[in-house]
């Protein structure tokens, strides 16, 4: 399945990046939580550092614009396929850096994505 690393993953059961988490879980996929606080999510370890990581298919993203500028080494150093921009985390320049790196990159909402088969 498509390993999925989730930038801004929360412990908080409200909160979307939770929900995402959740779901890629019972739909099998292999998921990697990163987050700033410590927490679990269906048996699922959140990191709060920024490890080594490797195969990663998807990076999809619950973080803002502003907080972002902190990840995009991180994320490139990853060599994922395509990063997710769920809404509310577009970011035009980093959108540039990814396609000029042959990286997808995808304006949509997880949940959504995975309601309708089109993760």
């Amino acid at each position: 399945m498509k390993k999925t690393v989730i930038i801004g993953a929360s412990p908080n059961k409200n909160r979307y990046s939770y929900l995402a988490t959740e779901r890629l879980k019972n739909n099998n996929y292999d998921v990697v939580p990163l987050g700033i606080r410590d927490g679990e999510i269906e048996g699922e370890k959140i990191i709060t550092k920024k490890p080594v990581l490797s195969d990663i298919h998807t990076v999809t993203m619950y973080i803002g614009k502003k907080l972002q500028d902190g990840w995009y080494d991180y994320i490139l150093g990853l060599n994922p396929k395509r990063v997710i921009f769920n809404p509310g985390t577009e970011n035009g320049e980093f959108e540039r850096i990814l396609e000029e790196k042959d990286i997808e990159v995808v304006e949509n909402c997880t949940l959504v994505m995975l309601a309708t088969n089109q993760f």
